[in-house]
């Protein structure tokens, strides 16, 4: 007679896949309704860690039911290697932040110029929600900057203002950032254009003509090359996110005419929460060697 001998069943190992799969839908809803669903970000940070937190249960029920399989020969094997494949993304989004927020210093507004930070054209603001933070960047906040990212500059290139801003504008919408707001005189003058004509004499009364027809001259500020370069400097706002998780960003672009050289400078901010994980600096770091790459051989020190 046939011996038959029956395998006992881990129930780690089952429980892990579910709590795993859960983790993975979880992560994945949250992801695609703060992108395109209109999901706000401190929601999106709260689901993400209630993610983390299922996955980091089905990783360790996963481990038990290996455990099990490898010392009594326990069935659930397929189910703890499936749990960990469903918790690679969640645990990976989450230990990345992890790792940024204790390594990073807990600020959110990054700029090139820590002295005279560019000032916002309109003031960012956004509903919190749970994600409380200052709403003024203290000097200390400049410092822990400083500290963390002494690298991050603003450039001086030797070229006149219009052909900067041209460059600058073309760097930020190949970065995926959207001006909204520009101030200085990038544009011509509304008083210019909304000046009133001057009253035309009565058809009627025709005057007679002067010996010497005078010589009409350009109007001032005629071209609008000519009037940046008279400009002192013009600063642009704009929004951005980041590629996978969609976090929204406010940035600053500042330029300043100074003598036969154009000096610009950044600043970033994120909307949400008080610490950016780093990103801030990022953005501006990757848009300042873009517009290096695209003003080869006009940057200066």
């Amino acid at each position: 007679m046939a011996i038959r001998f029956d395998r006992p069943v881990s129930n780690a190992a089952r429980f892990s896949r579910r709590f795993a799969a859960f983790a993975l839908v979880l992560c994945l809803a949250a992801l695609v309704g703060h992108r395109f669903a209109g999901l706000s970000t401190p929601y999106l940070v709260l689901v993400l860690l209630v993610s983390a937190g299922f996955a980091l249960l089905g990783t360790l029920l996963a481990v038990a039911g290996l455990r099990s399989l490898w010392l009594t020969g326990a069935e659930g094997g397929l189910d703890a290697l499936k749990a960990l494949i469903y918790v690679a993304l969640p645990l990976a989004i989450g230990g990345i932040a992890a790792e940024r927020y204790f390594a990073l210093p807990a600020i959110y507004d990054v700029s090139t110029d820590i002295v005279s930070a560019p000032d916002w054209l309109k003031t960012p603001n956004a509903d919190q929600i749970w994600l409380k933070r200052e709403p003024a960047v203290t000097p200390e906040d400049r410092e822990k900057q400083l500290e963390a990212y002494p690298e991050l500059t603003g450039r001086r290139y030797d070229g006149a203002i219009d052909r900067v801003l041209e460059a600058v504008k073309k760097v930020a919408k190949e970065n995926g950032i959207r001006i909204t707001r520009a101030d200085g005189d990038s544009e011509p003058s509304p008083d210019l254009e909304k000046r009133p004509a001057k009253p035309q004499p009565d058809d009627a009364a025709v005057a007679e003509a002067p010996e010497a027809v005078p010589v009409p001259t350009p109007r001032p500020y005629d071209d609008v090359a000519q009037l940046i370069r008279r400009a002192n400097g013009v600063t642009l706002q704009g929004e951005t996110r980041t590629l996978v998780l969609g976090l929204r960003f406010d940035i600053v672009i500042r330029l300043r005419e100074e003598a036969e050289t154009t000096f610009v400078d950044v600043r970033v901010a994120s909307r949400y929460g008080p610490h950016d994980l780093g990103l801030s600096a990022d953005i501006a770091e990757n848009y300042l060697k873009a517009l290096d790459s695209e003003l080869l051989g006009i940057a200066g020190s």
